[in-house]
């Protein structure tokens, strides 16, 4: 049973944090007004939350769950995974400098300033196809070495 509860919180995790890029890539649009910002902001921070949650869960199911972290450790696909989820925490950092530099200006960003926060996410966005490639690879038992 502990398997089954580690899978379903990963999983739901990992999707609840591509709606929340998804959603900032949504919101961040030329115009934003103060409240819009701090709405960026607050919706980052739960971005960042939620990758915790994800680490965590996801490392307690390679460790305590039914395949153990033998079969993970040996995964190219496994660590293929965990680089992909590490760029694009990387590719997050950007935009959320942004959001807390335009915050505390206090001041509307200029369009230069949101497309390059856009650029970021768009290019999180093309990465979790990857995470999913990689799961379904390794759940298979692919990628042994």
């Amino acid at each position: 049973m502990l398997d089954l509860a580690l899978a379903v919180a990963h999983h739901v995790f990992v999707f609840v944090l591509f709606g929340i890029v998804f959603a900032e890539f949504f919101a961040l649009r030329p115009g934003l007004g103060r409240d819009a910002v701090a709405r960026l902001a607050r919706l980052d921070l739960f971005y960042g939350i939620d990758a915790g949650l994800v680490l965590v869960a996801g490392f307690s199911r390679a460790i305590f769950a039914a395949k153990g972290w033998h079969y993970y450790e040996h995964n190219a696909f496994f660590w293929a995974k965990l680089a992909t989820f590490a760029l694009i925490g990387a590719l997050s950092l950007p935009p959320t400098l942004a959001y807390l530099r335009w915050q505390n200006a206090g001041a509307a960003p200029d369009d230069g300033d949101i497309k390059t926060a856009r650029f970021y996410l768009h290019l999180e966005l093309a990465l979790f196809p990857l995470l999913l490639v990689f799961a379904a690879a390794m759940a298979r038992g692919y990628g042994e070495f």
